[in-house]
């Protein structure tokens, strides 16, 4: 089957950044909504009307991946607006209740990048901003989509969208 709107993908894949250093591989072939949420615009681009056994490598620019760094993304929050826990890597969604900073997304993934005495910062940038990607893809094979997998635009929600974080077998 020719991989064409809206149909099911199953991948696997090598994400090194643009110096060749490793980032995420998915070693076990995976599910991916095709024409909707699941995948970057570009990986869609080089995937269409291509088939099972299929395999690229493609160099994902910022802009075609998950964007560019954007330094007023960061900002800096009271310590004891935190749990006694905490830990740099640790992330957050929204701001916690009394922060301080006007400007900043409400809905956003914000990353704990500096632990200090007095303050924490917080980074709402994708972990992947800025940097240029090369992803090894392979295809395993292509099926028809379920309605209720066209209905929702995905199979098993975001796993491979701008916005998420990456984690060893998905790139969220």
């Amino acid at each position: 089957m020719e991989i064409a709107a809206p149909c099911v993908v199953t991948l696997t894949w090598t994400l090194q950044d643009a110096q060749g250093q490793p980032i995420d591989e998915l070693t076990e072939p995976l599910e991916f909504f095709f024409g909707g949420d699941d995948l970057l615009a570009k990986v869609e681009e080089v995937l269409a009307g291509q088939e099972e056994g299929f395999e690229t490598t493609l160099h994902l620019e910022p802009e075609h991946a998950f964007g560019d760094y954007d330094a007023d993304q960061v900002c800096f929050e009271d310590r004891a607006l935190f749990p006694a826990d905490l830990r740099e890597g640790m992330q957050f969604e929204g701001l916690p209740a009394g922060a301080r900073t006007r400007g900043m997304p409400d809905d956003a993934v914000y990353t704990v990048t500096e632990i200090y005495p007095s303050h924490v910062v917080l980074d709402a940038n994708h972990p992947l901003a800025g940097i240029a990607l090369r992803l090894q893809v392979r295809v395993h094979d292509v099926r028809e989509a379920s309605d209720a997998e066209i209905e929702q635009r995905s199979v098993a929600g975001d796993l491979f969208s701008v916005g998420d974080t990456p984690s060893s077998g998905t790139l969220h």
